[in-house]
């Protein structure tokens, strides 16, 4: 299944999605230009370079090549994997445009700020002393999407449904699209697709959901519009 866009109508063109969608693909090429591959992304150097390390917060260390607050930020951008990039940035992409044009383009550059940063807060907190650095832009996206489940609960996603050599276009409730990105991520971690280094992927899930129930509860604070969902209707 892949999905395609939601039936919720914007009136702004998405600025700052589109931003953050192409300095995540332009960091993922950057990254696995100094070493890695396009497919199994970049290598343990660049990880541990630009990624959030537990240990280096809790302990006053340097553990890494840049000045630890900045992996907080660059930490965000940097995907393990080109599949893990795909669904990131396919996930963001439609439910980012329509939280952003809800809250506005500044407080949802915030908002997915706060999200990547409540992620990396939380795996600090479950695993201190761990030098397994914390990566990728899905905990961010996680905030995202619980802002969006908390604003358009009754949205519908039109997704292609491939079956060998048949297809089909339906449109699947909000819920059911959440479940199956979580599902993702969940497969993800199981089979070491979210960091080349190795451990830490049940903390990493852990923390972005956590970053899911921050989102749901600050749309509260940021949302000053909201769209009608279109209404369901059959797709022949």
């Amino acid at each position: 299944m892949i999905p395609i866009k939601d039936n919720i109508l914007n009136e702004r063109f998405p600025f700052v999605t589109v931003a953050l969608i192409a300095a995540n693909l332009v960091v993922y090429l950057l990254a696995i230009g100094h070493g890695g591959s396009l497919i199994g992304g970049p290598d343990a150097h660049e990880v541990l370079r630009y990624g959030a390390i537990p240990h280096a917060f809790t302990h006053a260390s340097q553990d890494g090549a840049i000045p630890t607050w900045e992996t907080a930020f660059t930490s965000m951008f940097i995907n393990a994997s080109i599949l893990q990039i795909a669904v990131n940035m396919l996930f963001l992409w439609i439910f980012g445009n329509t939280v952003e044009d809800a809250i506005g383009p500044v407080k949802f550059l915030g908002f997915y700020t706060l999200g990547g940063l409540a992620t990396l807060g939380l795996a600090i907190v479950l695993a201190p002393h761990t030098h397994t650095p914390t990566i990728g832009a899905a905990g961010a996206i996680a905030a995202v999407l619980g802002g969006y489940a908390v604003l358009y609960p009754r949205a519908r996603v039109l997704t292609l449904v491939l079956i060998i050599l048949f297809f089909t276009v339906i449109e699947l409730p909000t819920f059911v699209m959440l479940g199956i990105w979580f599902a993702l991520q969940a497969l993800f971690a199981a089979f070491g697709l979210t960091n080349p280094i190795g451990g830490g992927a049940a903390i990493a899930y852990v923390a972005q959901l956590g970053s899911f129930a921050l989102g749901a509860l600050a749309i509260w604070l940021l949302a000053t519009r909201r769209r009608q969902a279109q209404p369901p209707h059959p797709v022949y």
